[in-house]
């Protein structure tokens, strides 16, 4: 097939230099070096293949997925890639599989809780690979609340051992990745239970599976929970189910860092803080929030494309078509999306730096800043995965009928991302959790305690509480610090409402939870807050390359005025803005679009996408859709025979008989 750059022209068009905006997209020099090799590495070997994804069956896509992590293992080993690399390489086979969890949840698990002895036995054998691991906390009847599971593991002093056991069938662990096929060992959170007292929630090292021959070990019930939704997508993962009938583990199995349980049953906490355990869960939330950025700019990238390619309506004396990217309409949709990818990436980089400012000050006993910590990071995973999940869905449509074709890897991408939404908590249950840290916080104002980090702005709730917004014409709206103000602005008053309400309330709880849709919007705005600032930030940090500010300016002002927009009802409501400065507020964001438009294909360009990654005959880096798209039809092994199976025995029957019918 010819090789023609159908987007040649919209890149001809764009106003800054697009390298080194690929540098500010992966953070610095070094991050993107890697990224582009690493992704280079994969999309030219063919053990990587994915593009038959979505027309496999269960047994061979899981096949495959050992197929490529064993792969992958091969390679990493091989060219000696460092931790950094070879997780890079692992975003770029794009396949969830057991390795996710392996690494992102059972080897942080210990490194978190376990004791310096249990990290040197443990890790040096997960490290190896030598043992394979899953986190094991969600139950069939409990995931939100970690509190209520039900697993029981009750010390034996006589044999120095815990018995961990599933009382009933909604103890049963549920969902952890990695659990159903392929791991070795779990980390099983259990409720510890020692000459009869219940001390709660722990963690435990438990061996699922023979090492000889991977068959599960006695009293232990494992298998897989079934396909979930799409095709392809996150059925490459093998969720689990499994229950313990009285399984026995040596008592230093537990994970003791935090806690321990001597060898005559007595339990002891540690001088190590509990607080140090919030570390793992800054890491965790925070690589969430890094990948919503990589999954909406991989939607974002397809949409952008397709729209510059397709044209339809509008033709002047039978010249071409209108450009679809050029509709006010798919405009307004999808650009505060792009703007959306740039700014959870920049949050994204702003939380690496928090989890290292936050694990130093946790070692050094500075345990100040958790709440706060904690909320942040609880109401990004929250706010950025929704708006991610929401957001493929939009791209999806905006790419027409040829959206809905798994050839364009939307519906995939969609269906293997959806679940971040629930895992690693709920999101409306983590706003929730917001809305308790703002409520706190305003009502310490009077107490000469001072907000901290990214609540900081409440300490000026006195001045908000008072601000009037000064914009007069619609260039005032392209100024950092009315933004700013606007929005911190609505938060505070949005918090202070709900806190006043809920004080008439008859018990503190009881109006919490009458409230919690409102404190759910309160802690929305917070979230949204953090979010513009952290953009502004980089905005006003120096940006070399040609009209590179420009543009992050642009982005930023599109993602906050379309976020006004989408909320002038609270604006309105909280008078922190008149009818007319809304008015105004959209007027300049549809010239903001205006002055995004010829950059649009170059902005995803930056995202540094190989094809491969993208998985996406629509969004093709060399625009050539059509041709693609056809051909890519006729790999479809339904189209292997003219004429389908069942014809002879149901259709031509029929045909027949109605043939016969008419000349009755």
């Amino acid at each position: 097939m010819e090789e023609v750059d159908h987007l040649a022209h919209e890149r001809q068009t764009a106003e800054f230099d697009v390298e080194a905006m690929k540098i500010v997209w992966a953070g610095s020099r070094r991050t993107f070096e890697i990224a582009d090799r690493m992704s280079r590495l994969v999309a030219s070997d063919p053990e990587f293949r994915k593009d038959n994804r979505n027309m496999l069956g269960r047994k061979v896509l899981f096949r495959n997925s050992l197929r490529k992590a064993a792969h992958a293992w091969k390679r990493i080993n091989e060219l000696r890639l460092t931790e950094e690399e070879a997780a890079m390489l692992r975003v770029f086979v794009d396949e969830a599989s057991y390795v996710d969890l392996h690494w992102g949840m059972f080897v942080p698990a210990i490194k978190g809780q376990g004791t310096d002895e249990q990290q040197k036995k443990w890790l040096s054998l997960a490290y190896k690979l030598h043992i394979i691991g899953c986190y094991a906390q969600t139950e069939l009847g409990h995931g939100s609340n970690v509190q209520g599971l039900e697993t029981t593991a009750t010390f034996d002093p006589e044999t120095d051992e815990f018995i961990i056991h599933s009382p009933n069938l909604t103890s049963s662990k549920w969902w952890p990745g990695g659990l159903g096929k392929a791991s070795t060992h779990a980390v099983v959170y259990a409720r510890l239970i020692t000459d009869g007292q219940d001390y709660g929630v722990h963690g435990f090292i438990v061996q699922l599976r023979s090492l000889d021959d991977h068959s599960p070990l006695p009293g232990i019930t494992v298998g897989d929970i079934g396909m979930k939704f799409g095709n392809g997508a996150y059925n490459t993962m093998d969720n689990g189910v499994l229950r313990f009938d009285h399984v026995r583990i040596p008592r230093d199995q537990m994970l003791m860092r935090l806690s321990k349980v001597t060898r005559e049953g007595k339990y002891i906490q540690s001088d190590v803080p509990r607080q140090l355990a919030y570390g793992t869960m800054v890491f965790v939330r925070q690589a969430i929030v890094s990948d919503a950025s990589k999954a909406l700019s991989r939607a974002v990238c397809i949409a952008v494309r397709y729209s510059a390619v397709r044209r339809q309506f509008g033709s002047q004396d039978g010249g071409p078509e209108t450009q679809v990217i050029d509709y006010k309409t798919q405009q307004s949709r999808l650009f505060p999306l792009l703007a959306s990818a740039y700014a959870f990436r920049f949050v994204g980089n702003w939380l690496k730096w928090l989890y290292t400012d936050v694990t130093q000050k946790l070692q050094a006993g500075d345990f100040a800043t958790l709440p706060e910590v904690h909320a942040c990071t609880a109401g990004l995973k929250s706010l950025t995965t929704s708006v991610t999940a929401d957001g493929i869905e939009e791209c999806r449509k905006l790419c027409g009928g040829h959206g809905y074709l798994c050839s364009s890897g939307l519906p995939e991408l969609f269906a293997a991302y959806v679940p971040s939404c629930t895992y690693e908590g709920d999101n409306v249950v983590l706003l929730l959790q917001v809305a308790r840290f703002l409520m706190k916080t305003v009502s310490q104002l009077g107490s000469g305690t001072k907000p901290t980090g990214a609540a900081a702005y409440i300490g000026k709730a006195e001045y908000l509480l008072q601000y009037k917004c000064n914009v007069r014409k619609a260039e005032d709206w392209l100024n950092p610090s009315v933004i700013l103000e606007v929005f911190e602005a609505r938060a505070v008053r949005l918090a202070v409402i709900c806190a006043q309400n809920i004080s008439k309330a008859s018990n503190p709880e009881e109006g919490f939870s009458e409230l919690s849709a409102d404190l759910i919007e309160a802690a929305i705005a917070h979230c949204e807050l953090i979010i513009i600032s952290k953009f502004i930030d980089k905005v006003q940090e120096d940006n070399e390359g040609r009209g590179i500010k420009e543009q992050l300016q642009i982005l930023c002002n599109i993602y906050a005025l379309s976020l006004l927009h989408k909320h002038l009802g609270d604006f309105l409501t909280t008078n922190c803005i008149s009818s007319k400065q809304g008015a105004l507020a959209n007027e300049q964001l549809r010239a903001l679009y205006t002055q995004l438009r010829p950059n649009a294909v170059s902005l995803v360009d930056a995202f540094n996408y190989t094809d491969h990654y993208l998985g996406s005959v629509l969004g093709r880096y060399d625009g050539n859709v059509y041709p693609n798209l056809y051909e890519e039809a006729w790999k479809d092994p339904f189209n292997d025979s003219v004429v389908p199976d069942g014809y002879h025995e149901y259709v031509r029957p029929l045909l027949k008989r109605e043939l016969r019918f008419s000349r009755l």
